[in-house]
């Protein structure tokens, strides 16, 4: 159960980064690097999700058999 709690704390902390992150550049009228560091964070985010479903399904594979 551990493990699920760190992946929610590494996901709020990309969050949190990239939030900062956005607010500088945009004061810094960087409006397009603000945009690029919030799709990166957010593929970053996906590859994390899709990672713990594929161990899901494995893990679902495993327990009937199939």
């Amino acid at each position: 159960m551990s493990m699920g709690i760190e992946v929610i704390f590494k996901i709020a902390a990309i969050g949190l980064i990239t939030a900062v992150v956005n607010i500088l550049l945009k004061k810094a009228d960087k409006d397009e690097l603000a945009t690029l560091t919030t799709i990166a964070a957010l593929v970053i985010v996906l590859l994390i999700v899709v990672d713990m479903l594929i161990q899901l399904f494995s893990t679902l594979q495993d327990l009937f058999n199939f």
